[in-house]
Protein backbone atom coordinates (compact mmCIF):
# COMPACT_ATOMS: atom_id res chain seq x y z
CA UNK A 1 0.00 0.00 0.00
CA UNK A 2 1.10 3.44 -0.97
CA UNK A 3 0.88 6.50 1.49
CA UNK A 4 1.33 9.85 1.39
CA UNK A 5 1.57 11.37 4.91
CA UNK A 6 1.08 15.65 4.36
CA UNK A 7 2.13 17.57 7.35
CA UNK A 8 4.83 14.68 7.55
CA UNK A 9 7.43 16.53 9.98
CA UNK A 10 5.03 17.40 12.25
CA UNK A 11 4.50 15.38 16.10
CA UNK A 12 1.85 13.66 14.63
CA UNK A 13 3.09 13.28 11.13
CA UNK A 14 6.86 12.12 12.20
CA UNK A 15 5.16 9.68 14.66
CA UNK A 16 2.69 8.23 11.70
CA UNK A 17 5.42 8.00 8.73
CA UNK A 18 7.77 6.02 11.75
CA UNK A 19 4.98 3.51 12.33
CA UNK A 20 4.54 2.83 8.31
CA UNK A 21 7.53 2.68 7.30
CA UNK A 22 8.12 0.30 10.37
CA UNK A 23 5.36 -1.89 9.16
CA UNK A 24 6.78 -2.19 5.37
CA UNK A 25 4.49 0.55 3.76
CA UNK A 26 5.80 2.69 0.72
CA UNK A 27 5.56 6.12 2.54
CA UNK A 28 5.97 9.65 0.78
CA UNK A 29 6.66 12.25 3.66
CA UNK A 30 5.76 15.88 2.41
CA UNK A 31 5.86 18.90 4.05
CA UNK A 32 4.96 22.65 2.70
CA UNK A 33 8.29 22.65 1.08
CA UNK A 34 7.23 19.88 -1.44
CA UNK A 35 3.44 20.13 -1.78
CA UNK A 36 1.49 24.01 -0.50
CA UNK A 37 -1.56 22.20 -0.19
CA UNK A 38 -3.68 25.62 -0.29
CA UNK A 39 -2.57 25.63 -3.56
CA UNK A 40 -4.86 23.73 -6.59
CA UNK A 41 -2.10 23.18 -8.64
CA UNK A 42 0.40 22.31 -6.00
CA UNK A 43 -1.79 19.52 -4.75
CA UNK A 44 -2.24 18.15 -8.38
CA UNK A 45 1.32 18.16 -9.34
CA UNK A 46 2.35 16.68 -6.42
CA UNK A 47 -0.25 14.34 -5.38
CA UNK A 48 -0.64 11.20 -7.87
CA UNK A 49 -0.49 7.24 -7.88
CA UNK A 50 -0.83 6.62 -4.02
CA UNK A 51 -3.73 4.84 -2.04
CA UNK A 52 -3.79 6.47 0.74
CA UNK A 53 -3.32 10.33 1.48
CA UNK A 54 -3.20 11.41 5.01
CA UNK A 55 -3.71 15.16 5.84
CA UNK A 56 -1.71 16.12 9.25
CA UNK A 57 -1.18 19.60 8.00
CA UNK A 58 -2.88 22.40 9.86
CA UNK A 59 -3.01 25.65 11.25
CA UNK A 60 -3.06 24.84 15.02
CA UNK A 61 -1.97 28.33 16.33
CA UNK A 62 -5.62 28.60 18.57
CA UNK A 63 -4.86 32.14 19.68
CA UNK A 64 -3.38 33.32 16.44
CA UNK A 65 -6.19 32.23 14.33
CA UNK A 66 -8.35 34.34 16.14
CA UNK A 67 -6.88 37.50 14.09
CA UNK A 68 -5.57 35.42 11.80
CA UNK A 69 -9.10 33.62 10.53
CA UNK A 70 -8.54 33.95 6.83
CA UNK A 71 -5.09 32.65 6.60
CA UNK A 72 -6.37 29.47 8.78
CA UNK A 73 -9.19 28.89 6.80
CA UNK A 74 -6.87 28.53 3.91
CA UNK A 75 -5.39 25.83 5.49
CA UNK A 76 -7.78 24.12 6.90
CA UNK A 77 -11.07 24.21 4.95
CA UNK A 78 -9.36 25.35 1.14
CA UNK A 79 -6.52 22.93 1.54
CA UNK A 80 -8.38 19.83 2.86
CA UNK A 81 -10.91 20.59 -0.26
CA UNK A 82 -8.22 20.79 -2.83
CA UNK A 83 -6.87 17.15 -1.08
CA UNK A 84 -10.57 15.64 -1.51
CA UNK A 85 -11.33 16.50 -4.72
CA UNK A 86 -7.64 15.59 -5.99
CA UNK A 87 -8.02 12.02 -3.92
CA UNK A 88 -11.37 11.10 -5.44
CA UNK A 89 -9.73 12.12 -8.67
CA UNK A 90 -7.19 9.63 -8.72
CA UNK A 91 -8.70 6.78 -6.41
CA UNK A 92 -7.24 7.05 -3.48
CA UNK A 93 -8.31 7.33 0.24
CA UNK A 94 -8.38 10.56 2.45
CA UNK A 95 -7.62 10.92 6.35
CA UNK A 96 -8.33 13.90 7.52
CA UNK A 97 -7.20 14.46 10.88
CA UNK A 98 -9.70 17.29 12.68
CA UNK A 99 -9.86 18.08 16.34
CA UNK A 100 -12.49 18.35 19.73
CA UNK A 101 -12.65 22.29 18.55
CA UNK A 102 -15.42 21.93 16.64
CA UNK A 103 -17.64 21.40 19.56
CA UNK A 104 -18.23 24.55 22.04
CA UNK A 105 -17.51 22.22 25.34
CA UNK A 106 -20.68 22.64 26.92
CA UNK A 107 -21.62 18.97 27.18
CA UNK A 108 -21.35 16.70 30.62
CA UNK A 109 -21.18 13.52 28.40
CA UNK A 110 -18.88 12.47 26.01
CA UNK A 111 -19.51 13.83 22.36
CA UNK A 112 -20.42 11.57 19.68
CA UNK A 113 -19.43 11.45 16.26
CA UNK A 114 -22.51 12.29 14.95
CA UNK A 115 -23.51 15.17 17.51
CA UNK A 116 -23.89 18.76 15.76
CA UNK A 117 -20.47 20.72 15.80
CA UNK A 118 -20.94 24.29 17.46
CA UNK A 119 -17.12 25.59 17.47
CA UNK A 120 -16.67 28.81 19.86
CA UNK A 121 -13.95 30.10 18.25
CA UNK A 122 -11.86 30.73 14.82
CA UNK A 123 -9.60 27.52 15.16
CA UNK A 124 -12.86 25.49 15.65
CA UNK A 125 -14.82 26.90 13.03
CA UNK A 126 -12.18 26.51 10.48
CA UNK A 127 -11.69 23.08 10.98
CA UNK A 128 -15.13 22.17 11.04
CA UNK A 129 -15.12 23.85 7.94
CA UNK A 130 -12.42 21.75 6.74
CA UNK A 131 -14.80 18.98 7.89
CA UNK A 132 -17.03 19.86 5.82
CA UNK A 133 -15.36 20.32 2.75
CA UNK A 134 -14.01 16.87 3.08
CA UNK A 135 -17.15 15.09 2.89
CA UNK A 136 -18.32 17.26 0.04
CA UNK A 137 -15.29 16.48 -1.77
CA UNK A 138 -14.88 12.65 -1.65
CA UNK A 139 -16.78 9.80 -1.13
CA UNK A 140 -14.03 7.58 0.37
CA UNK A 141 -12.60 9.77 3.55
CA UNK A 142 -12.12 8.85 7.31
CA UNK A 143 -11.83 12.02 9.35
CA UNK A 144 -10.60 11.80 12.77
CA UNK A 145 -11.16 14.11 15.24
CA UNK A 146 -7.99 14.00 18.25
CA UNK A 147 -7.76 16.30 21.27
CA UNK A 148 -4.82 17.03 24.01
CA UNK A 149 -1.82 15.85 21.68
CA UNK A 150 1.31 15.10 23.00
CA UNK A 151 4.42 13.06 21.85
CA UNK A 152 8.22 12.88 21.13
CA UNK A 153 8.82 15.33 18.36
CA UNK A 154 7.83 18.37 19.28
CA UNK A 155 6.44 20.96 21.93
CA UNK A 156 3.24 19.65 23.91
CA UNK A 157 2.29 19.84 27.09
CA UNK A 158 3.95 17.27 29.18
CA UNK A 159 7.06 19.13 27.88
CA UNK A 160 6.17 22.77 28.85
CA UNK A 161 5.45 21.20 32.48
CA UNK A 162 8.97 19.51 32.82
CA UNK A 163 10.62 23.34 31.76
CA UNK A 164 8.52 25.36 33.95
CA UNK A 165 9.12 22.19 36.70
CA UNK A 166 13.13 23.30 36.34
CA UNK A 167 12.38 26.55 37.12
CA UNK A 168 9.55 26.91 39.16
CA UNK A 169 9.28 25.29 42.42
CA UNK A 170 5.48 25.49 42.17
CA UNK A 171 2.88 25.67 39.12
CA UNK A 172 -0.64 26.62 38.89
CA UNK A 173 -2.82 24.36 36.06
CA UNK A 174 -6.25 24.27 35.86
CA UNK A 175 -8.98 22.07 37.23
CA UNK A 176 -11.87 23.11 34.88
CA UNK A 177 -10.71 21.87 31.38
CA UNK A 178 -11.61 17.88 30.93
CA UNK A 179 -10.45 15.54 28.13
CA UNK A 180 -8.50 13.05 27.14
CA UNK A 181 -4.42 13.48 26.87
CA UNK A 182 -3.45 11.52 23.33
CA UNK A 183 -0.01 10.06 22.29
CA UNK A 184 0.64 10.58 18.72
CA UNK A 185 1.94 7.20 18.49
CA UNK A 186 -1.24 5.92 19.23
CA UNK A 187 -2.82 7.96 17.56
CA UNK A 188 -0.44 6.78 14.90
CA UNK A 189 -1.41 3.30 15.16
CA UNK A 190 -5.10 4.04 15.25
CA UNK A 191 -4.56 5.66 11.53
CA UNK A 192 -3.33 2.47 10.63
CA UNK A 193 -5.55 0.19 12.19
CA UNK A 194 -8.86 2.38 10.49
CA UNK A 195 -7.14 2.38 7.17
CA UNK A 196 -6.47 -1.60 7.24
CA UNK A 197 -9.59 -2.33 8.78
CA UNK A 198 -11.17 -0.95 5.37
CA UNK A 199 -14.05 1.05 7.73
CA UNK A 200 -17.07 2.80 6.10
CA UNK A 201 -16.40 6.06 5.20
CA UNK A 202 -17.25 8.62 8.11
CA UNK A 203 -16.52 10.91 11.29
CA UNK A 204 -14.34 8.81 14.08
CA UNK A 205 -12.90 10.02 17.42
CA UNK A 206 -9.18 9.30 18.26
CA UNK A 207 -8.12 10.40 21.44
CA UNK A 208 -7.75 8.40 24.64
CA UNK A 209 -9.99 6.18 26.98
CA UNK A 210 -11.10 7.98 29.97
CA UNK A 211 -10.97 11.34 31.18
CA UNK A 212 -8.99 13.61 32.90
CA UNK A 213 -8.16 17.48 33.26
CA UNK A 214 -5.24 19.46 32.98
CA UNK A 215 -4.10 19.41 36.67
CA UNK A 216 -3.96 15.89 37.18
CA UNK A 217 -2.20 15.58 33.90
CA UNK A 218 0.40 18.07 35.16
CA UNK A 219 0.72 15.74 38.18
CA UNK A 220 1.25 12.53 36.12
CA UNK A 221 3.68 14.46 34.44
CA UNK A 222 5.43 15.30 37.72
CA UNK A 223 5.11 11.96 39.07
CA UNK A 224 6.71 10.53 35.87
CA UNK A 225 9.85 13.04 36.53
CA UNK A 226 10.12 11.59 39.74
CA UNK A 227 9.36 15.13 41.32
CA UNK A 228 6.35 15.72 44.13
CA UNK A 229 3.28 15.91 42.30
CA UNK A 230 1.93 18.27 44.76
CA UNK A 231 4.06 21.39 43.19
CA UNK A 232 1.34 21.67 40.94
CA UNK A 233 -1.83 23.72 42.22
CA UNK A 234 -5.26 24.34 41.64
CA UNK A 235 -6.44 27.07 39.26
CA UNK A 236 -8.93 27.87 37.10
CA UNK A 237 -9.49 28.92 33.59
CA UNK A 238 -10.44 32.31 34.17
CA UNK A 239 -7.40 33.06 35.71
CA UNK A 240 -5.46 32.96 32.05
CA UNK A 241 -6.40 35.84 29.77
CA UNK A 242 -6.29 33.66 26.45
CA UNK A 243 -7.65 35.16 23.28
CA UNK A 244 -9.41 32.24 21.88
CA UNK A 245 -11.85 29.96 23.98
CA UNK A 246 -11.14 26.96 24.78
CA UNK A 247 -13.45 23.84 25.43
CA UNK A 248 -14.40 23.42 29.41
CA UNK A 249 -14.87 19.81 28.19
CA UNK A 250 -13.30 17.18 25.01
CA UNK A 251 -14.70 14.14 26.35
CA UNK A 252 -15.03 12.48 22.67
CA UNK A 253 -16.96 9.35 22.26
CA UNK A 254 -15.54 6.38 20.75
CA UNK A 255 -19.16 4.68 19.32
CA UNK A 256 -18.22 4.75 15.88
CA UNK A 257 -14.47 2.57 16.42
CA UNK A 258 -16.61 0.16 18.33
CA UNK A 259 -18.97 -0.16 16.01
CA UNK A 260 -16.84 -0.82 12.57
CA UNK A 261 -14.67 -3.42 15.53
CA UNK A 262 -11.51 -1.24 15.93
CA UNK A 263 -10.67 -0.82 19.36
CA UNK A 264 -10.11 2.43 20.82
CA UNK A 265 -7.12 3.83 22.43
CA UNK A 266 -6.40 2.62 25.75
CA UNK A 267 -6.79 4.87 29.14
CA UNK A 268 -5.38 8.18 28.88
CA UNK A 269 -3.48 7.15 31.91
CA UNK A 270 -1.68 4.06 31.56
CA UNK A 271 -1.22 5.22 28.02
CA UNK A 272 0.65 8.02 29.45
CA UNK A 273 2.71 6.05 31.56
CA UNK A 274 4.07 4.11 28.74
CA UNK A 275 4.69 7.10 26.76
CA UNK A 276 6.32 9.03 29.15
CA UNK A 277 9.99 7.97 29.11
CA UNK A 278 9.79 8.56 24.96
CA UNK A 279 8.43 12.01 25.46
CA UNK A 280 10.21 12.85 28.21
CA UNK A 281 13.55 11.92 27.11
CA UNK A 282 14.92 15.35 27.42
CA UNK A 283 14.08 15.73 30.59
CA UNK A 284 15.75 12.43 32.50
CA UNK A 285 19.15 12.63 33.71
Amino acid sequence: MRWMVVGAKGMLGTDLVTRLVAEGHDVMAVDRTEVDITNEASVEHAIDKVDVVVNVAAFTAVDSAEENEAEAFLTNAVGPQHLARRCKKIGARLVHISTDYVFDGSNSSPYLESGAVNPAGAYGRTKAAGEWAVRAGTDDYIIVRTAWLYGAHGTCFPKTMAELSNKNSTLSVVTDEVGQPTWTADLADLILRLVLAEVPSGTYHGTSSGRTNWHSFAQAIMTSLDKDPDIVKETTAAAFQRPAPRPSFSVLGHNQLVAVGVDPIGNWLERWNEAAPAVLAEFKD
